[in-house]
């Protein structure tokens, strides 16, 4: 009894210490353990365990909570707005790395090719979107397609909208009991991220730090200038305050997570949770956060233009304003067929590359010096793109307020309670 005692003990202390500092203390073992037992392999498995735990309850959790609160939807509800956010942040996402590329051109050193199937053109892009939207919805489950889900998810939330009130007591019960699991999964992410970064280490070192160190520059400082700077400028324009403290708090609870696990998909739980925890309605967040791992993809626009342009620039292509323009575009259409999977959106960079007439050979081993930076460049994409979900649809809510004259704060709320009630600010500060 003693003994089972002390256990507990150790187990409140540790869930006492906030999750950011768990997270910080297992990053620093993996990178430890990376280095001085790069062969001992077991030491990752609760990473891939970790991921493919947040994979598993992903479906399931988007398609109850979407069809949960579609049946019960009210009136009120921020989507289209948010459904704006997204796509100005993408299309802006790739003007700024297209901008960083002609600034900073960069020279490749092409290697060998990848061995990959990558979309041939735009019209195969949307046949594959709309081949996604009409899957069978069992496939799109165990697949995870979560344009599948989704769409199915809007169909039977809008038909149990005529159910009784019992049938729609359940489906939110089920739904609740889900993120419930979600957020004892999330409680590990300590010890996940210590064997995702004991891999990352084991296998490359701390050498991909410092390889294609021009290209990771001008990957990584485009997200960083679109998460410090553009995001606080659109949440700014709309809020008409010091946006930061909502920005740094996304990129703190979300980001930090993403950035380890590298999947938007396996994030999905994760901003839920964040988005609960936030105070925000369930109405509108069960279906932008789902959306968003799909639509928001600044991060990804970036690889895809940075990449695109790099190898133009090494073959000797001058790419002119109007061509700029088109690419830009074309990036931002691109981007909507990114999987959420790690290095989702290299293999789109082939299409893109198309529009210079570069070859498909030339464009796969740009595609294949992506796998090679992807561990750094593939998880400051994702941190972008999953943050902005949450940062989106809390901007698009905190503006809906405003404008029915209620005030409100950043509050974020404890893991523990079930049913967050928002704090207002009679100063309508943060």
């Amino acid at each position: 009894m003693k003994m089972l005692l002390e256990k507990k003990n150790i187990v409140e202390k540790w869930n006492s210490v906030g999750l950011v500092s768990r997270i910080a203390i297992g990053l620093a073992i993996g990178t430890a353990l990376g280095l001085l037992l790069p062969k001992v392999q077991v030491i990752g498995l609760p990473g891939e365990l970790f991921v493919s735990a947040l994979k598993v309850i992903a479906p399931l959790l988007v398609l109850t909570l979407v069809m949960s609160a579609l049946a019960g939807a009210k009136a009120k509800t921020s989507i289209s707005l948010i459904v704006v956010l997204y796509a100005l942040s993408t299309f802006t996402a790739t003007l700024i790395a297209a901008v960083g590329s002609v600034i900073l051109p960069i020279d490749l050193t092409l290697v060998t090719a990848a061995e990959q199937n990558a979309p041939t053109g735009v019209g195969e892009v949307l046949q594959n979107l709309l081949n996604n939207i009409v899957a069978n919805p069992v496939t799109a489950l165990t697949t995870a397609n979560y344009l599948g889900i989704l769409a199915w998810a809007i169909l039977l939330g809008i038909a149990l909208r005529y159910s009784t009130d019992t049938t729609k007591a359940v489906l939110s019960n089920f739904s609740d009991a889900l993120s419930t699991i979600v957020r004892w999964v999330i409680n590990l992410t300590p010890i996940g991220v210590m064997g995702l970064v004991y891999t990352a280490v084991s296998t490359n070192g701390l050498t991909i730090f410092t390889v294609y160190g021009k290209l990771l520059i001008l990957l990584v400082g485009c997200m960083a200038f679109i998460a410090l700077a553009l995001n606080p400028l659109i949440v700014f324009s709309l809020l008409r305050r010091n946006p930061y403290p909502l920005v740094l708090r996304c990129l703190k609870e979300s980001g930090i997570t993403a950035f380890f696990t590298r999947s938007s998909a396996a994030n999905i739980p994760v901003n839920l949770e964040l988005c609960r925890r936030f105070g925000l309605d369930r109405e509108t967040y069960a279906v932008s956060i789902p959306l968003g791992a799909i639509a928001n993809m600044a991060g990804a626009a970036v690889t895809i233009t940075v990449m695109s342009m790099a190898a133009a620039h090494t073959m000797g292509i001058v790419v002119d304003l109007p061509t700029l323009i088109v690419l830009c575009m074309l990036a931002t259409i691109a981007t909507t067929s990114a999987s959420g999977i790690p290095g989702g959106s290299l293999l789109l960079i082939p299409l893109v590359c198309s529009l210079f007439n570069i070859s498909n050979d030339v464009a796969m081993q740009v595609v294949a010096i992506g796998f090679v930076i992807s561990v750094v460049q593939d998880s400051f994409e994702t941190a972008l793109n999953s943050s902005s979900d949450v940062l989106f649809t809390a901007t698009a809510e905190y503006r809906a307020r405003m404008k029915a004259g209620k005030s409100f704060q950043v509050t974020l709320l404890p893991p523990s309670l079930a049913h967050p009630v928002v704090e207002l600010d009679g100063a309508n500060n943060w």
